[in-house]
């Protein structure tokens, strides 16, 4: 007798896996060109500090010379890609699940963040973008004076 584990979600999860690589993976580039098709989407956390935004992303594999960052009109827009070397079956390879290709995100950032002072750093695997916030401006009182 076996023992068959029953993951009721595993079908769901992915119906949702590939309803992301249909529809959320065609986010254009930019509006005079051709769309950009994800092959797949990283994971990403998202988290606000006292005095920054941390966005952390899962990206296995991907060797930080291919990955872009960039910051245009309070917009973030992360992607890259990641190669992995022919697995068939003929290489002895009788499952794959991890996916090969590029990788679009995009995300609409606060007027608090301060663009001109983002960085990224990869570590093991994990891609961290710190975005800092403005400081905030205290109001001041001006005084009135008599002619």
């Amino acid at each position: 007798m076996s023992l068959v584990t029953y993951e009721p979600w595993s079908l769901v999860n992915r119906l949702h896996r590939d309803l992301d690589k249909l529809m959320a993976g065609r986010v254009p580039a930019d509006p005079e060109s051709s769309s950009a098709i994800a092959d797949w989407i990283p994971a990403v956390d998202i988290s606000e500090e006292s005095d920054r935004f941390v966005l952390t992303a899962d990206v296995p594999g991907v060797d930080p010379k291919d990955i872009e960052v960039s910051m245009e009109n309070g917009v973030l827009t992360l992607s890259g890609r990641r190669e992995f070397s022919d697995r068939d079956e003929q290489n002895g390879y009788r499952r794959v699940e991890r996916v090969s290709g590029s990788f679009f995100r995009r995300f609409t950032l606060p007027e608090t963040a301060d663009a001109e002072s983002i960085t990224a750093k990869s570590t093991h695997g994990a891609l961290e973008i710190s975005i800092p916030k403005q400081p905030k401006v205290t109001p001041r009182r001006i005084d009135v004076t008599v002619e």
